[in-house]
């Protein structure tokens, strides 16, 4: 997975303020603290109703710390650290499936695999994203469920 794809998903040089050129980039971005608006873009990239974008955000970030988030305009690291997570895991299943609308159909899908959760869901925490990292790996090389 190309830092490029991350970075884009998180709203790319316009949001980050620099394209990211390496992890290493990004993990000093993620260590300082993303903006506000790489969750919002993050949110952006799964759901086209508000509330269901606003529903993801707080999944990251409580709704008392989104509100004090918002007036300093920066994530802390563990927030910004959940947000990237997501946003790897959106550019892999994009990846995989070559077509955003599709990728955003299996991130938002219950999945059998995953207790009849959706991929995005059960992404915020680590070991659900390697879960969903597992599926999506099996889907792009044809290993079996």
């Amino acid at each position: 997975m190309e830092v490029q794809e991350i970075a884009r998903v998180l709203g790319g040089g316009a949001v980050l303020g620099h394209p990211p050129g390496s992890l290493a980039d990004l993990r000093h971005d993620i260590e300082a603290g993303l903006p506000v608006e790489a969750l919002e873009e993050v949110a952006a990239h799964v759901h086209d109703h508000p509330a269901d974008r606003r529903s993801l955000m707080l999944r990251v970030v409580p709704e008392g710390s989104l509100k004090r988030r918002a007036k300093v305009g920066r994530l802390s690291p563990s927030e910004s650290e959940r947000t990237a997570r997501l946003a790897h895991i959106i550019a892999h299943a994009e990846h995989v499936w070559r077509d955003p609308t599709k990728a955003r159909a299996f991130l938002t899908t219950p999945h059998p695999e995953l207790g009849d959760r959706t991929p995005i869901e059960v992404s915020v925490d680590e070991f659900g994203a390697r879960q969903v990292e597992a599926i999506l790996d099996g889907i792009l090389y044809g290993l079996p469920a």
